[in-house]
């Protein structure tokens, strides 16, 4: 078997050896959910919904978003709150 790396750096045996007896004797899951991820944008965990956009869709989408200082997220969420309240 070749080396085994992650983020450019070797791992040893030991280490992987390490990680997998700690993840047979469990994960509270909990703690878990409090380290990991994205902040709540609501008081439940939101949705993600895949879309579609054609190259001159985002293009136009993302020079907006430049302008107004958004990343693409934040910009499609203000361009469905605008079209929601319409």
């Amino acid at each position: 078997m070749g080396r085994r790396m992650i983020n450019g750096r070797e791992v040893s045996d030991a280490q992987v050896q390490e990680w997998a007896d700690e993840a047979e004797a469990g994960y509270d899951v909990d703690e878990l959910r409090k380290r990991w991820g994205r902040p709540p944008r609501a008081e439940r965990a939101s949705q993600v919904v895949p879309t579609r956009f054609s190259d001159a869709e985002l293009a136009e989408l993302m020079a907006r978003a430049d302008r107004e200082g958004l990343d693409r997220s934040a910009a499609i969420r203000a361009a469905v709150r605008e079209w929601a309240r319409a």
